[in-house]
């Protein structure tokens, strides 16, 4: 073992930077999967419209097909409903904020 090694042969890792990855990792959340955006680059705001419009044609399948086959589980349906139009609101402020706010 080297300096800059641990046991395993890997690069050391600082105490800090170690516990710290272990908190995000218990936790599972990451300030990229956060529901503001506010201030991040378009790439990552492409993602998250991807992720979000796969999400809502997902719904949509799922409403078509409990629509077709189980005609009695309005209560569901409606909410699945509901949760797709919040979807799209969604869909639509990533789209504004990728747009440059800019008056020609």
């Amino acid at each position: 073992m080297t300096d800059g090694e641990d046991e395993n042969g890997g690069p050391e890792r600082s105490a800090p930077a170690a516990s710290l990855n272990a908190d995000l990792l218990s936790r599972k959340r990451f300030a990229a999967n956060d529901r503001d955006f506010d201030g991040a680059n378009d790439e990552a705001l492409t993602i998250r419209l991807a992720m979000v419009e796969q999400e809502h044609r997902d719904l949509d399948a799922a409403i078509t097909s409990l629509e077709m086959n189980s005609p009695y589980e309005r209560l569901t349906i409606a909410r699945l409903k509901k949760k797709k139009l919040a979807l799209k609101d969604l869909i639509q402020e990533i789209k504004d904020a990728m747009l440059p706010d800019i008056i020609a």
